[in-house]
């Protein structure tokens, strides 16, 4: 953010719910490396990637041969590519742009967490973290598979001879591990059950240092902040550990090369331990020494200064917030629902969780406006003054004090093409292309829709012009109704409007009289008048002459 605008004293983290996103039931997120995209991987089996900037679906990827629960999603390093893992032992690989899936492949194992190689635009390699079985690179172009340690080998070179195709069904047990790529994706670092760091070159499948972690407690969560400086570890034992990174960003291999040459009186153990100790220290820990709570997915925020950690007790949707200096200093508490997944914004002081409900919360700054930032002789008033202007303060051209010329030269041309740098993506290849937002695609309407409702008002039209005779006949008393039917019941009732005509023609003069002397009948017999029945004859006149007569007792 921009700090001049921001006051001092507030700290740069998220204080509210902004806003919420629903799209099914969805399981985990991850942003690109600008922040403009989230991708979230849905319970079934779809990956829907949201416009982060709009809050809108910017595209859905969907798998008809996956309908199992996403476990985990990562961008490629310019985002042209998603990788997506699922509970069906699937890792699928997908081109953001034209939605097509790359390539599919099939694990022995339930990956609980896939990332992509973040050293190449096009990765073809990722790490995996299976349920039940050790961290594996996986060839996404062939499908094989090359299988990490997870412990100190016997052997005193550390080299592990393991198979680099799938592994059989009767593979020992193992408590799910953590592992991730450091910067540039040279080294692994994996966060074993013993509670000891190790580091890896998976080109050559060798433990090429270690470090105990304090406790000895089994590693739940292992992830580096942006810059590659720190690791953090999420512990067993309800820790969250810091360490600082001694390895140089790029060449780390270069540099334990000339580590374990003044390590070369040690062996074994002491000689792995003695290398870690020059490559990670321990630089805070943080906990919460009342509850003593389990940790959900930490993680830093964009810029490092930041570390945040969900509760893992359920029915509750806690963040934690603390500084790099080990204080708490702000607890978000959100809806009475578990939290499963959290992940903060590359760029902006915006933290995202995922409920277990299957919503997305966006936790965002409550600024206090700052007026005096953005003009420094600015004054703000506790309450209204009394104020006497100068005698020529509003003048055109004031005498005390002369208008300065600009030393601006307005025939220099303003450059609006070249794009500064940006800090934040110092590794960023100016030669490659990044993809940072999505062309929006309007969705068509249904033709069935559109045929349906053409339907429908036909038939109300047909239905109004065959109800009309019937509203004509229709007495004072009568009630008259038209409904958009099928064609049949207004064949019908057309049918009978016109039999209906057809029997109401003009009588003849005989039976006028016969009509007339059935009325007069009943006077005659009774002698006097007394009670009558009454007998009413309604005559409908078209303009022609009558067209019947209606006698109802």
């Amino acid at each position: 953010m921009n700090a001049p605008i921001i006051d001092p004293l507030q700290g740069d983290f998220p204080e509210v719910i902004e806003e919420y996103l629903e799209h099914g039931v969805m399981k985990c997120i991850s942003f690109n490396r600008r922040g403009t995209l989230l991708a979230a991987g849905c319970s079934d089996g779809n990956c829907v990637i949201w416009d982060f900037e709009t809050r809108g679906i910017a595209k859905e990827l969907r798998d008809k041969d996956c309908i199992a629960a996403i476990t985990s999603v990562s961008w490629s390093k310019y985002g042209h590519r998603i990788l997506v893992s699922s509970a069906d032992k699937s890792l699928t690989l997908w081109d953001v742009v034209s939605g097509e899936r790359i390539s599919r492949t099939t694990l022995q194992q339930t990956p609980l967490q896939a990332r992509l190689h973040p050293g190449s635009s096009t990765p073809s390699l990722c790490l995996a973290c299976p349920l039940s079985s050790a961290p594996m690179i996986v060839d996404l172009n062939t499908g094989s598979t090359t299988v990490l340690p997870v412990s100190i080998p016997d052997t005193s070179n550390g080299i592990v001879s393991q198979s680099r195709n799938k592994f059989s069904d009767g593979a020992p047990p193992y408590t799910p591990t953590a592992a991730c790529f450091n910067k540039y994706g040279d080294l692994v670092y994996v966060g074993n059950s013993k509670g000891e760091i190790l580091i890896i070159d998976y080109g050559t499948i060798r433990v090429r240092a270690m470090v105990p972690v304090t406790g000895g407690a089994v590693v739940k969560n292992i992830v580096f902040s942006r810059s590659g400086v720190y690791l953090l570890t999420n512990s067993n034992d309800r820790t969250i550990r810091i360490y600082e990174n001694l390895l140089p960003l790029k060449d780390g291999l270069i540099a334990l090369d000339d580590l374990e040459k003044t390590a070369n009186e040690l062996d074994g153990v002491e000689k792995l331990k003695a290398i870690g100790s020059k490559c990670l220290t321990l630089f805070r820990e943080f906990q919460d020494s009342i509850t003593k709570m389990h940790w959900k997915a930490p993680c830093f925020s964009g810029d490092g200064e930041w570390v945040i950690g969900g509760s893992a007790s359920k029915g509750e949707h806690k963040i934690y917030i603390w500084d790099r200096a080990g204080h708490l200093v702000k607890i978000l508490e959100g809806p009475k629902e578990a939290l499963i997944d959290l992940a903060w914004h590359p760029v902006h002081p915006v933290v995202v969780s995922v409920s277990l409900t299957g919503l997305i919360y966006i936790w965002a700054k409550d600024y206090t406006e700052n007026w005096s930032a953005f003009a420094p002789d600015f004054k703000e008033l506790e309450e209204n003054e009394e104020y006497v202007e100068r005698e020529d303060e509003f003048d055109l051209v004031p005498e005390t004090e002369k208008v300065k010329e600009s030393d601006v030269n307005e025939d220099d041309e303003v450059d609006i093409v070249t794009v500064e740098k940006n800090s934040d993506f110092s590794d960023s290849d100016m030669s490659q292309e990044e993809l940072c937002f999505l062309p929006a695609i309007p969705s068509p309407d249904v033709p069935e829709q559109q045929d349906k409702y053409i339907e429908s008002s036909s038939k109300l039209v047909d239905s109004n012009h065959s109800g009309s005779p019937l509203s004509d006949d229709a007495g004072p008393n009568e009630r008259t109704t038209n409904h958009a039917s099928s064609p049949l019941e207004d064949n019908s009732a057309a049918e009978d409007a016109v039999a209906r005509l057809k029997r109401k023609r003009k009588p003849s003069e005989k039976g006028l009289e016969l009509q007339a002397e059935k009325v007069r009948k009943p006077l005659k017999s009774s002698g006097r008048l007394t009670k009558v029945k009454s007998k009413s004859v309604i005559h409908q006149d078209n303009g022609n002459g009558f067209l019947g007569d209606d006698v109802s007792d």
